[in-house]
């Protein structure tokens, strides 16, 4: 037999090509995820769940489809898993793009996951002018600053934008929120892991996990920050404005672990502990498909005041600090752009 001459095999590859399947689509109904920041270990989880073959319920109604890598170069948190992660997210099929600009037309919906809060609100800033729903993972920024930006960005333009760490929807700590097993709730004690890094205030990294259990069962109304700092641990003091108190022991040495006991008017009680990024993911897929924000803004702007005075006290040897103070320097710095 002859061999079949170039043109032969030319003809048939493009008869292939035109003739081809079309590329998969989301089912109809089902809406669009675009991840921005793939150097987390989140990116994984939460695509796990989202695009699991056999989910249900709302997962089933939200695909995720695409992602921009991103990644910082002074992080090794973040430059040392990038590469790693947007293979195992192109190996599951996710287009991967150059830009967050080229990506956003193939979504409806963002994830901004990048490890690192710095290049939050510039990685937001698209998003937003785009008019798509945005989740904004732990911390949502790295200064209180920006944070607000990124609230006002999103309120003027009407796009529905939220933040949160997976342990603010643990079962034990909703249930203090909602249904409070103890009463009236007294006051709350939280303790949880504590890592620093170096470009983030000492709170955001890590004892951002912690804090947003603590407001999470004692709402907004805290008045001022007191904070104690060793090398092994911090120790946050809040005062709410009813006379409450909350507090935050993060640590850095010996055994950790998520917990808070909470102090109501019947009962003192276990507050909660880490139960996985699911009840998160679920949220985020709810939220995507209603834009209904399960998260006030003002309680997340005074969460990360909270964290910003714990500073602020450090420096000034562990005296008390008014959030109100905290948040109007902040909204100078915004507004100078700072």
């Amino acid at each position: 037999m002859r061999n079949p001459s170039l043109a032969g095999v030319c003809v048939a590859l493009l008869f292939c090509v035109l003739h081809a399947a079309p590329a998969a689509e989301p089912a109809e109904n089902v809406l669009r995820v675009g991840i921005i920041g793939l150097d987390t270990s989140h990116v994984i989880a939460f695509t796990n769940l989202i695009n699991d073959p056999k989910a249900e319920g709302v997962f089933a109604e939200v695909d995720v489809v695409a992602g921009f890598p991103g990644g910082v170069d002074d992080n090794p948190a973040s430059y040392e898993r990038v590469g790693k992660f947007t293979e195992q997210l192109r190996e599951r099929g996710l287009a991967i793009y150059d830009s967050i600009e080229a990506m956003l037309p193939h979504v409806d919906a963002v994830l901004l996951e990048s490890v690192d809060g710095r290049p939050h609100l510039e990685q937001a800033r698209p998003v937003i002018a785009a008019g798509k729903p945005l989740f904004i993972d732990k911390p949502m920024a790295a200064s209180l600053a920006d944070v607000l930006e990124i609230f006002r960005l999103a309120e003027e333009a009407g796009v529905p934008c939220f933040s949160s760490s997976s342990l603010r929807f643990g079962s034990g700590v909703q249930a203090m929120r909602n249904d409070s097993p103890v009463g009236d709730i007294r006051g709350c004690d939280v303790y949880g892991p504590c890592s620093l890094e170096e470009h983030h205030p000492d709170l955001f990294w890590y004892g951002v996990h912690g804090v947003e259990m603590l407001f999470t069962v004692m709402g907004a109304g805290c008045k001022t920050v007191t904070c104690v700092e060793t090398q092994g641990t911090h120790f946050v003091v809040g005062v709410w404005e009813d006379g409450r108190i909350g507090t935050f022991r993060g640590i850095r040495d010996g055994k950790s672990g998520y917990s808070a006991t909470v102090f109501g008017a019947k009962a003192i009680a276990p507050g909660g502990s880490h139960e996985g990024y699911q009840p998160l993911v679920e949220q985020i897929c709810r939220f995507f498909k209603t834009g209904v924000v399960p998260v006030p803004k003002e309680e997340t702007i005074e969460m990360f005041a909270f964290m910003e005075a714990a500073d602020e006290s450090t420096r000034q040897g562990g005296r008390p600090v008014a959030i109100a103070d905290v948040i109007e320097k902040a909204n100078q710095n915004r507004a100078a752009g700072n």
